[in-house]
């Protein structure tokens, strides 16, 4: 892997439907709060009518960005690769973050299956280095599973058991 090439691999496609659904669930909360803010707003006599219409405006225009363009827009900007001495992990639309996490420092590594992962057969790939945990999110279960296989044999993970 070169450092002006992106990292080969992609996120399995069914990641861009499970992050729809976390969006949503995730712009309950916000909406609601929204609501309850405007109606709390609309009964100050001081404040012009149009506060609280506004404020539910935006809620809604930022729901609607977060579960409908931007998990596609996620999905596509993220990418991974697994090298003989690095995992080269790559993110971010707006600011793209690229990171590179040697296999001379992982110490662990696991793979996660939330519910909604396991509804849509997915699941994450957690690597654990002494700085911290990174993540490759959505990946289909056989193919998180055998790269975890992959970097726990690569980063020796098993002969320091």
């Amino acid at each position: 892997m070169t450092p002006d090439q992106p990292p080969p691999n992609n996120l399995d496609p069914r990641a861009v439907a499970l992050w729809r659904i976390n969006a949503a669930l995730g712009a309950l909360p916000p909406l609601a709060g929204a609501a309850f803010a405007a109606f709390l707003l609309g009964r100050i006599d001081r404040l012009p009518a149009w506060v609280g219409p506004t404020l539910v405006g935006l809620a809604v225009v930022w729901a609607v960005w977060e579960v409908g363009p931007m998990p596609a827009l996620r999905w596509r900007t993220w990418r991974y690769g697994i090298g003989e001495r690095e995992v080269d992990l790559q993110r971010g639309w707006w600011t793209r973050t690229r990171t590179l996490v040697p296999m001379a420092r992982i110490q662990h590594v696991d793979t996660a299956r939330g519910p909604l992962q396991r509804r849509f057969g997915l699941a994450s790939v957690v690597l654990y280095t002494a700085a911290g945990a990174n993540e490759i999110p959505a990946l289909d279960e056989a193919t998180a599973a055998a790269a975890r296989e992959r970097i726990a044999s690569l980063a020796n993970v098993r002969e320091d058991l």
